[in-house]
């Protein structure tokens, strides 16, 4: 009897203890629940946001994307979903995986949230480019996916500013198939120097889905691209024997100072098949540049393009300018046109004389002059003088009487 007493003590002893364990691990799943909750993902935006359903003492928020480094940040408090988290230069066409770690009650919790992108590989647009232009445009264009549908279309979304709304393009550019694959921004709005546009490209379908296309944030200055250098000219400096070329900075959307701007001089001689190098300066207020006496000692060709020192597109060329040193073979050119003139004038002149000789407008010109008298003869021939054989040359004149006037009174 004692036994069983015993036993059954023993077996109550035991179910308790059991009963306090599954409570204990009851109360200790329910503290290591997570306290996120509604935690979505804004694609377009870039954007993480969540709730708590308990107080939390620190928090932190973090994306892994295969395309960029891993971004870590202290969560932002807002209404509506009272916490966000902004990945503005994450690109999320591959897929991302985002995490927010904290510490709730002394316990500490972990929510995971894995982003793909739907679609087939390849489907998303490629190709994407974007240029400003003449102050205040801007075009975009882009190409077919290699593996989008047959019926895809895409439709280009712009942020001026990562706090702005969106805006989708309202001027596409059509291929002959009816793809739109470019758009043309006539309407950007008042510039800032810190203008970052943000881009998205969305595919659609009815056969499939289509990935979407993104992009880190566009530096807006960067993209620009210059109307070519205005106002270029190229005047000789005689006392430096050099040419002096000088040219305006060009109109930009961006109030930038002018050492931003990077010029490529290209300076050519027409003789000899010889290339010269390209001549890289930065911007100036004035911008001068003298050409070395070895570059200006022939005839030259000079043009000028510029781009943003940090940008990649260039202008286009100026205008090609001709010139040349007026000293070389040291003779000027003024001062050989000026010879050249010459000798024509004088040799039409003998020409002329020639020909007016050998017609009757000679002798109406030029009358022959009349017989000397002896007054005038006798200077040169004194009567001393003996004619050969005693009598005078054929062509003598026969000698006339003079008479002498006495002036005496």
């Amino acid at each position: 009897m004692a036994t069983l007493l015993e036993c059954a003590w023993l077996l109550m002893v035991v179910i308790r203890a059991l009963c306090e364990a599954d409570q204990q691990l009851d109360r200790t799943t329910e503290d290591n629940v997570s306290p996120v909750i509604d935690l979505k993902l804004h694609p377009r935006k870039k954007t993480l946001t969540w709730n708590y359903t308990r107080d939390v003492t620190e928090h932190r928020c973090r994306i892994d994307t295969p395309l960029d480094p891993p971004m870590s940040m202290t969560p932002q408090v807002t209404a509506g979903p009272a916490y966000r988290c902004a990945f503005p230069n994450a690109r999320l066409r591959r897929g991302a995986t985002l995490t927010v770690r904290g510490s709730s009650q002394g316990r500490a919790f972990v929510e995971v949230l894995t982003f793909r992108n739907a679609g087939k590989d390849g489907s998303g647009a490629v190709g994407f480019a974007c240029v400003l232009y003449d102050v205040r445009f801007m075009n975009c264009s882009w190409a077919r996916g290699p593996a989008a549908p047959a019926d895809v279309q895409y439709h280009l979304y712009l942020w001026m500013s990562r706090d702005a709304e969106e805006t989708e393009c309202a001027q596409y550019v059509l291929d002959p198939a009816g793809l739109q694959v470019g758009c043309h921004f006539s309407e950007l709005g008042q510039p800032k120097r810190t203008d970052n546009y943000f881009f998205l490209l969305n595919g659609t379908s009815s056969e499939a889905a289509v990935q979407f296309t993104d992009f880190a944030p566009v530096v807006a200055f960067r993209i620009e691209k210059y109307n070519p250098p205005a106002n270029v000219t190229v005047g000789y400096d005689r006392s430096r024997r050099s040419h002096v070329v000088r040219w305006d900075n060009p109109r930009r959307r961006f109030d930038l100072a002018s050492s931003t701007f990077q010029y490529q001089l290209d300076v050519q001689r027409t003789r000899g098949s010889l290339l010269m190098p390209k001549v890289l300066l930065r911007g100036q207020p004035e911008n001068v540049y003298l050409l070395p006496s070895s570059d200006s000692s022939a005839k030259n060709t000079l043009r000028l393009r510029v781009k943003h020192l940090r940008g990649e597109i260039w202008s286009e060329w100026s205008r090609t300018l001709r010139f040349g040193n007026p000293e070389e073979g040291h003779v000027s050119v003024p001062v050989t046109l000026a010879v050249l003139t010459a000798g024509a004038a004088t040799l039409s002149a003998v020409v002329l004389m020639f020909l007016c000789k050998r017609s009757s407008l000679w002798r109406r010109l030029f009358p022959p002059i009349p017989q000397v008298k002896g007054e005038v003869t006798g200077v040169f021939l004194s009567s001393q003088v003996t004619w050969v054989e005693s009598r005078p040359p054929p062509d003598s004149q026969e000698p006339e009487e003079v008479l002498v006037v006495d002036e005496s009174p």
